[in-house]
């Protein structure tokens, strides 16, 4: 039986919330490869706890991390469209 990875899943899970949402989207494929495996009992499934938990903050960071490329992307159409009008050009120097 292969051991489990859930304690690397949670760790990366976690970090993708907090430092880096790459982490999180390599927690969520992680997750994704391992519950299958400890359904079938071909994985120890003593951490299908937190391979869950993991892949949870996993998901929860890619669409964090969504969020906040559509929040810039938002962000430079209406700063791009404002500069491009010359809205900025009556600003005091």
């Amino acid at each position: 039986m292969e051991p489990h990875r859930g304690t690397t899943v949670l760790v990366l899970g976690i970090l993708g919330l907090v430092v880096c949402q790459v982490c999180g989207i390599i927690a969520w494929v992680m997750a994704n490869k391992d519950l299958p495996k400890m359904e079938a009992g071909t994985m120890d499934p003593e951490g299908i706890g937190q391979t869950k938990a993991g892949k949870i903050c996993g998901i929860i960071s890619v669409i964090l991390l969504a969020l906040i490329i559509v929040f810039y992307i938002i962000f430079f159409i209406i700063f791009g469209t404002a500069a491009a009008q010359g809205a900025f050009d009556n600003l005091p120097q």
